[in-house]
């Protein structure tokens, strides 16, 4: 239960709402649940919620899972995430968001980088067994000690999760809740290589923060997350913001066009957090007219470089929050205006929440590095993870610490209107939506497939990149990559281009 004099956690936030409104909506699922998981959607109340809060943290503990040890959850935008996270908070474990792309090599390797003790999954999502998935991750990862899902037909040493809320057990593990201690690891791709980043609960709300207040998401809000939710943007977008505003997170899985507007509808959502050009192409279908209970848009930007250029927002019945994400290492809002509905300037310096309030708190601060790249400070900001590394050559030196991250987008600084324009994304970085590549593993995957095959990335407006690949038998190609463990963007790259996409 909440210490009263220790700060605040994501469990902290849901057990207040808890207390006033334990019969209000909480959560709801995905209409087409049953296409992503084989089952069937569901809606919980606080109460109904925190009841199987407390029957999945029971579960962990009884399955000897150590306070403060890592749990890895690889689920897709449904009920069961949120639950689990928070679950997982009260049994005092540090949960690591796996995305649902990764198969098993990139399962292995994050496994082995943070230690984890347990996995979590749902038997199947999108027609892929993900059940199967963890349980060979698991075999190669020498400290998971319990594999568990959601689901039917879980292969056999798989822990049933829909069993344990079912059937709860009565255990309690005291955990004292401290927003200073580590809440979530997520995963970075930099110059440098693959990185885990932590982030304490404090951390996680600094971002939810920033975007709930500078795009003004009033209490009791019911918020529509369609933004995956296995990073740091998605967390602080759609689980922050819900318990920072105390009213219902209905969930998307990205992504059914009918299905969104229909969950917007039957639940009068006020609040939708969605990749910003998805956002844009809805406003040009007529946001206002086919959505009329929307009042704020949160667009998440995951190729921040291409917001200057985007089109005006034109719904008049909802303001549009442009979200610019930096990988793992930070984000910022900038709410765009209602005369032009052009992107807002974006200045250096401490940007409050909101912005036009003097004096309103600091949510973080933008700058202009002397590399000419933009970098970022503030309370949401995992400034050790992102230390850069010893110079070879003199480790006995000490490095001046930095309490700032180089992002590595490059940007410049407009003298005349005070603004900073991010130009262009981290070289030797290529992004396909929410998933970052090293340039150069993608040539070295290229070179593993033999003479004449070549696996590189191209410019696309809506994901940042699309991968493109060549073989001299692409079906051979595909096999190889998938007996690799490696995820569908590379297998399928070297689909047949006469096939569909």
């Amino acid at each position: 239960m909440h210490q009263p004099n220790t700060s605040p956690t994501l469990d902290t936030l849901f057990q207040r709402i808890l207390a006033r409104k334990g019969d209000v909506l909480a959560l709801a699922d995905p209409e087409n649940k049953a296409r992503i998981t084989g089952g069937p959607p569901k809606r919980l109340s606080y109460a109904a919620a925190d009841r199987a809060i407390s029957a999945l943290a029971a579960h962990f503990v009884d399955a000897g899972l150590p306070a403060h040890s890592v749990i890895a959850v690889q689920l897709p935008n449904i009920v069961e995430f949120a639950l689990t996270v928070l679950a997982a908070h009260r049994a005092g474990l540090v949960v690591a968001v796996f995305p649902l792309l990764w198969r098993q090599a990139e399962l292995v390797a994050a496994l082995n980088r943070t230690s984890a003790r347990a996995i979590v999954t749902s038997a199947r999502i999108d027609g892929i067994s993900h059940a199967d998935l963890a349980m060979n991750a698991a075999a190669e990862a020498f400290s998971i000690r319990h594999v568990c899902g959601f689901g039917s037909d879980l292969p056999e040493g798989m822990a049933s999760l829909d069993q344990a809320i079912e059937r709860p057990s009565n255990t309690v593990r005291p955990v004292i809740q401290d927003g200073r201690k580590a809440a979530i690891i997520s995963f970075d791709v930099t110059a440098d290589g693959f990185r885990a980043v932590p982030r304490t609960h404090l951390s996680l709300i600094a971002g939810g923060l920033a975007l709930s207040l500078e795009s003004d998401v009033e209490q009791g809000s019911t918020v529509m997350s369609a933004f995956a939710p296995s990073s740091f943007a998605g967390l602080a977008s759609s689980m922050v913001v819900w318990l920072l505003t105390g009213g219902s997170l209905v969930l998307h899985h990205p992504f059914d066009s009918e299905v969104l507007e229909q969950q917007i509808g039957e639940y009068s959502c006020d609040t939708l957090v969605a990749p910003a050009p998805l956002a844009l192409k809805l406003d040009e279908l007529g946001l206002s007219t086919r959505m009329p209970s929307l009042r704020n848009v949160i667009g998440m930007w995951r190729a921040p470089e291409q917001v200057a250029s985007s089109s005006c927002w034109t719904a008049q019945n909802a303001s549009l929050t442009d979200a610019y994400l930096f990988g793992e290492a930070g984000l910022f809002g900038a709410r765009r205006t209602a005369e032009d509905g052009a992107p807002a300037l974006v200045k250096s310096g401490p940007h409050g929440a909101p912005r036009e309030m003097p004096g309103s708190s600091i949510a973080g601060e933008i700058l202009l590095t002397p590399r000419g790249t933009l970098g970022l400070r503030g309370p949401m900001v995992a400034v050790a993870a992102y230390a850069p590394l010893p110079p070879p050559e003199d480790t006995l030196i000490a490095q001046a610490p930095r309490d700032y991250v180089d992002t590595d987008y490059a940007a410049r600084l407009d003298r005349s209107t005070g603004a900073i324009s991010i130009t262009a994304p981290p070289t030797g970085i290529m992004a396909v939506g929410g998933y970052r590549f090293l340039s150069s593993d993608l040539q070295e995957w290229g070179r593993r497939l033999g003479q004449g095959a070549l696996l590189t990335a191209l410019p696309d407006r809506l994901s940042g990149h699309r991968l493109a690949g060549r073989a001299q038998d692409n079906a051979r190609a595909r096999d190889a990559l998938l007996e690799l463990g490696l995820n569908p963007l590379m297998v399928e790259a070297f689909r047949d281009r006469g096939s569909a996409a």
